[in-house]
């Protein structure tokens, strides 16, 4: 019920929600939900990183580059490239690393 719980706590959040589905040595899958507006910080992916968008629509940002990004497209995310994501409407994305 991970999504559930995640979907669950989104509603009094004022920050992107993320948990931790499945990992180990050599791989990691996290879920993140993300209100309308709010935005995952910029960082940096330092393994190979698969970004899949299973409900709703982010903007992926990198630079000056904004890729918009709807319910089921995904977007290898390159190494070590300083990003952030960006929530146009209420979204579900799916991080797979590794």
């Amino acid at each position: 019920m991970i999504i559930k719980d995640i979907l669950s706590q989104l509603e009094t959040a004022t920050n992107p929600v993320a948990k931790l589905i499945q990992h180990n040595e050599h791989f990691k899958v996290v879920v993140i939900a993300l209100k309308a507006g709010m935005t995952w910080k910029e960082h940096k992916a330092n393994l190979p990183t698969r970004l899949v968008v299973v409900e709703g629509s982010v903007i992926y940002q990198e630079g000056d580059k904004n890729i918009t990004l709807d319910k089921h497209d995904d977007f290898e995310i390159p190494v070590n490239i300083i990003h952030a994501l960006h929530a146009s409407e209420d979204s579900i994305c799916f991080i797979i690393q590794g």
